[in-house]
């Protein structure tokens, strides 16, 4: 077998349980951890090295060292840039995880500095985003008016592996059952409807005589991403009809594309009922045709045996309140409740 540069060769590395526990705990500084996360951000060692405000041969140096450490490769390189293997990856998470942790530290330390009140770090689903968590954020803001929400907006795919890694403190949106995992608790909060609607100057907006599917069916449509139970249950409307789904779509998981794509290209487009409600003021027009399909309810995930920060405790008693403040459809059953949250 060749000889690897830089690092122990794979057929000589023998490390124990003991020496990764030795690495990952003793060894790996500060600076390792964020270099490893660039690395993964930018795949190229420049990129990295910029980002950093170092050399690209310090960049390669400590890479290297990181990898004597483990006596593992954790990147490829080839002119094109930088890969993370199997290992990396696996290196790379536990990285974001710690960093995280550093960075929420930090931030709790300078709020109590500060007067403030901590920060919490929310994913948002478009199905939450202007009705549940806007509620449920200023009843937090009327309480602790220094606390520091930061929202990231996305579906599932995206936000998911940001709350293992511990860069969100909890998602705020439908709970999928197709995402159901052992480490993540989820409490239902409310069921709601989905409605179809078109900007307030469409020519289906404009006339008395509501459209059917088959009319529907003709229109460019914005729609949920292909995973989400709403875009399934609403193609089954569409076949259910004995009638071919949309093709001229736009796939987002964004509101605010959701919006401008209703609003600016006159698409057709499929929201919760509260989503077009807050929106009527802004042109929203919800089409008199029944959606008659069930979905899954609208709540909260968290990462199961994670410490939860006080303003993200907050929070979560905020959205609970803002569930009841608003008379929503209370959830029938929890798909894994969470309870009261623990601190």
């Amino acid at each position: 077998m060749k000889k690897q540069t830089g690092f122990m060769p794979f057929w000589l590395c023998s490390l124990t349980m003991a020496d990764i526990d030795r690495v990952l705990r003793s060894n790996l500084k500060l600076r390792h951890l964020q270099l490893l996360v660039a690395l993964d951000e930018f795949r190229h060692l420049g990129r990295a090295a910029e980002f950093l405000s170092v050399t690209q041969p310090a960049v390669s140096k400590v890479l290297a060292e990181i990898e004597r450490m483990f006596a593992l490769q954790l990147f490829t390189r080839s002119t094109r840039g930088t890969e993370p293997t199997a290992y990396g990856a696996t290196v790379v998470r536990f990285a974001r995880s710690v960093l995280a942790d550093y960075q929420r530290t930090r931030e709790e330390i300078a709020a109590v500095a500060s007067g403030g009140a901590g920060r919490v770090s929310v994913g948002a689903m478009v199905v939450a985003m202007p009705g549940l968590l806007v509620d449920g954020v200023r009843l937090l803001k009327q309480r602790s008016a220094l606390t520091a929400v930061l929202v990231e907006e996305g579906d599932l795919t995206r936000l998911l592996p940001r709350l293992r890694v511990g860069e969100l403190d909890l998602i705020v949106g439908r709970l999928e059952p197709g995402y159901a995992s052992p480490d993540l608790e989820t409490e239902a909060l409310y069921t709601e409807r989905m409605c179809i609607v078109v900007h307030r100057d469409h020519p289906l907006a404009t006339r008395r005589r509501k459209p059917g599917w088959a009319e529907l069916a003709g229109q460019p449509w914005v729609m949920p991403p292909p995973w989400a139970s709403s875009r399934i249950k609403l193609n089954q409307q569409f076949y259910r009809h004995q009638l071919v789904p949309p093709a001229d779509v736009v796939e987002t998981a964004s509101f605010l594309a959701t919006f401008a794509f209703v609003r600016d290209l006159q698409a057709v487009g499929f929201v919760a009922e509260t989503v077009a409600q807050r929106f009527e003021a802004e042109g929203f027009h919800a089409i008199a045709l029944p959606v008659p399909i069930e979905l899954p309810p609208v709540g909260v995930i968290t990462l199961r045996g994670r410490r939860r920060p006080p303003a993200a405790v907050q929070l979560l008693e905020c959205l609970r309140e803002a569930t009841v403040r608003h008379g929503l459809p209370r959830a029938r059953r929890a798909v894994a409740s969470i309870g009261r949250p623990k601190t």
